[in-house]
């Protein structure tokens, strides 16, 4: 059932374009994040749970403050995930990324995002950054589910591995 609801949740706010994000301050779009450092891909299948919204290939990037938070368990204001989302393609034995999605960005900074953990969050579609998806819904369409399966990890879900 949580499942679903935030399926249900994301799919509206990622309908939903308006330039404000968590607390009315924006998150900055990401420009020139594949330089960052690249912490890890995933690819969610159809029969996930959360395919309907995030279906696809997932490269996660971090820049140099999101770094020293992965290596010591505390983000610092300045800390910027990257959660790269493009669709799959599979032909001739392979695997292979195809259209952007969505760039899903977390941002830290602990005064601008008090009601979110000191994390705001956007996301921009087909990685067009005149193109907002989350806006207002942030509290309730990102750090909903961040605040309730990754609370103990900073409300970032994914990790560094050497």
């Amino acid at each position: 059932m949580k499942a679903l609801f935030l399926v249900l949740t994301l799919t509206t706010a990622m309908s939903t374009s308006t330039a404000a994000s968590a607390g009315g301050a924006a998150v900055d779009y990401p420009h020139g994040y594949r330089n960052w450092t690249h912490v890890k891909s995933l690819i969610l299948e159809p029969g996930h749970p959360l395919y309907g919204a995030f279906g696809g290939l997932h490269h996660i990037y971090a820049n140099d403050r999101a770094m020293k938070g992965y290596k010591s368990g505390k983000f610092p204001d300045g800390a910027v995930i990257v959660f790269d989302l493009l669709e799959v393609e599979r032909g001739g034995n392979a695997i292979a990324e195809g259209p952007r999605k969505i760039v899903g960005v977390m941002q830290r900074d602990a005064r601008r995002f008090r009601d979110t953990g000191g994390w705001g969050y956007e996301g921009f579609v087909q990685g067009d950054p005149k193109q907002r998806a989350v806006g207002d819904q942030a509290k309730a369409a990102c750090h909903g589910c961040h605040a309730e399966q990754a609370a103990k990890t900073g409300y970032v879900f994914s990790a560094w591995r050497e």
